[in-house]
């Protein structure tokens, strides 16, 4: 069986969301390309980690780093950023945060 990924934050629930997003499309976790560590979202990776977040490169968009929280598949960059919804479940995405892609990713 495989390990779902710890995803850290601030009352992060059963699928990723917390205390900054958690509507019912609020469902991925981000692995920070600083720390290989996920949180549910920038801010919470703000409030709990002991360093500055760094993007991920372009040249690094087929890592896996986005953890779908409602079926725990692993998408990479480029697939997250494709679609509006899991490839595997087909439970939607927040299409919102498209507007933080910056935050986590050279653009």
């Amino acid at each position: 069986m495989e390990r779902v990924p710890l995803v850290k934050g601030n009352q992060v629930d059963n699928q990723t969301r917390c205390v900054h997003y958690h509507s019912e499309v609020d469902v991925i976790a981000i692995r920070f390309h600083c720390c290989g560590e996920y949180y549910a979202c920038y801010s919470c990776h703000q409030e709990r980690a002991d360093h500055e977040p760094l993007r991920w490169p372009k040249r690094l968009w087929e890592e896996r780093a986005i953890l779908c929280g409602s079926c725990n598949h692993e998408l990479t960059i480029q697939e997250y950023m494709n679609s509006p919804r899991c490839p595997v479940c087909h439970h939607g995405f927040n299409e919102g945060c498209r507007l933080h892609y910056p935050l986590y990713f050279e653009m």
